[in-house]
């Protein structure tokens, strides 16, 4: 049976209502494929896709040198706690690319920033308001 999940217990935690299914926890996988099922969600989630990705290849190469985040803040001279939410991708903390270079170079790996051509045209954030439209809304 699931946990009660009541908001005065855990004001600061969120449990989705579909946790729960038939009287069970869901699995991660399982939570997840029932997120990505709706399409508002599926959006958010592959707008964070490049970002993430670039999370996991940094754990993926601190756990294959065998380091811990205490021993990458030592070498590039910061705190384990930098380097934890450097890792956390909360989006609270952008690291500088010198930064990231040298958490690279201390797992033995080189940081490439390339721009790559997207599929389909995103919307531009500083485009300015076309003629037609500029009439639509003085109407």
């Amino acid at each position: 049976m699931c946990w009660p999940y009541r908001q005065e217990y855990w004001p600061d935690t969120f449990i989705a209502p579909t946790a729960c299914l038939k009287g069970k926890m869901l699995t991660h996988k399982q939570l997840r494929t029932k997120a990505l099922a709706s399409a508002e969600v599926k959006a958010e989630y592959e707008k964070l896709a490049d970002e993430f990705s670039l999370l996991d290849e940094f754990l993926k190469a601190r756990a294959a040198q065998g380091l811990t985040q205490a021993q990458v803040a030592e070498k590039i001279g910061t705190t384990q706690s930098a380097v934890a939410r450097m890792e956390s991708g909360s989006g609270k903390h952008s690291p500088s690319l010198a930064t990231l270079t040298k958490y690279a170079d201390v797992l033995g790996c080189k940081l490439e920033v390339r721009l790559v051509r997207r599929t389909r045209p995103a919307k531009s954030l500083t485009a300015r308001p076309s003629a037609t439209t500029r009439k639509r809304a003085a109407v």
